[in-house]
């Protein structure tokens, strides 16, 4: 291996012999190159170890190859395997993805955007964080960027919506737990970070009027993305004042859960089925970690992979169609019961 440092494509192309046309062709796409061409340029990315900063070759081509894909909160579990597997159906599919972070502020949203902006990418996935989002921002950036929601809708914004159908989690949720026990009550937070919360209260509700039961509204405090202490917190003071009015609880997501099984087991408090358990608990998402629980959390589970595989595939679709769809899309993928220790 050559220890000569190539600083850009021009010199790598000088040494190479070949020219710097050929040789962004090449980076474009390999076998658009002849065959005797490729296996020259292969070799001399092996004797001198050059890698191509992709970022600024991307700058002066008019199509990237640049995906970005835009979380709330990368630390929640859910986020994390969403865009992991966004992630791996972009590298597999030829693209570059850039994974951002908003960190539940929308200022940093906005700056991500305006960061994406400059890069030029092919298409963006964006989970907005909902009501928090400066929406004129994000339809500016949807304008002139292809763009498609997922996890999180905002009417009209981007070209397409793609994400789970939160009355069918708790649909689901609440006829098993009203058939097998008692009517659950629902654990929320009283100011939700996350706008799917509001949707799985209205389907609550719903639910509960259809099957001609008294519904039972648990607000917690707390603000922000810290849900699991969030949880315990509330849990331990409804818990100790005796506020549950069933013995059954649904809370609006697996984190909040999380919390509340930890309060249960501060307090000595059983949970399950099983004889000598006093309370059931049941939630939404199934989190990565929602089988590790203990006692494991019954829970109505998203399907990542379809949200996933749909969001992407429209994404492409959405990039070879120039940025335009005849109308705006929207798709929603029904969850799974899954049932667990807990309830």
């Amino acid at each position: 291996m050559s220890q000569e440092k190539i600083r850009n494509m021009d010199e790598f192309a000088a040494l190479c012999g070949i020219s710097r046309p050929t040789i962004s062709k090449y980076f474009n796409d390999p076998n658009s190159v002849r065959p005797s061409t490729r296996d020259r340029i292969e070799a001399a990315l092996k004797e001198y170890d050059y890698r191509p900063n992709i970022y600024a070759m991307n700058q002066n081509r008019r199509l990237t190859k640049n995906i970005g894909i835009v979380v709330p909160y990368l630390a929640d579990p859910f986020f994390a395997e969403i865009a992991r597997v966004i992630e791996r159906r972009c590298i597999d599919a030829g693209f570059t993805p850039t994974l951002f972070s908003s960190h539940g502020e929308p200022g940093q949203e906005t700056a991500i955007l305006d960061t994406l902006r400059s890069l030029r990418p092919a298409g963006v996935l964006l989970a907005p964080l909902g009501r928090a989002s400066d929406r004129k921002h994000i339809e500016e950036f949807c304008r002139d960027v292809p763009t498609i929601l997922f996890d999180s809708n905002i009417e009209g914004v981007g070209a397409a919506f793609v994400g789970s159908d939160n009355f069918s989690f708790v649909s689901q949720t609440v006829e098993y737990l009203s058939r097998t026990g008692s009517a659950p009550c629902f654990f929320e937070m009283r100011d939700p970070a996350n706008p799917n919360a509001n949707k799985r209260r209205h389907a609550y509700l719903e639910m509960m009027r259809r099957l001609n039961l008294e519904p039972h509204l648990i607000k917690i405090d707390g603000t922000g993305w810290g849900f699991e202490e969030i949880g315990r917190t509330g849990a331990l003071k409804v818990l100790k004042q005796d506020l549950l009015p069933t013995d059954t609880v649904l809370c609006s997501n697996d984190r909040l859960a999380i919390g509340v099984l930890s309060a249960c087991h501060e307090l000595g408090i059983r949970v399950g089925r099983e004889e000598g358990c006093t309370i059931r608990i049941a939630s939404h998402d199934d989190h990565p970690y929602s089988r590790f629980t203990c006692p494991s959390l019954t829970t109505a589970a998203h399907d990542y992979e379809a949200v996933s595989d749909h969001a992407v595939e429209t994404l492409f679709r959405l990039i070879e169609a120039g940025g335009r769809l005849e109308t705006r899309e929207e798709t929603l993928f029904a969850a799974r019961l899954i049932m667990r220790a807990s309830a």
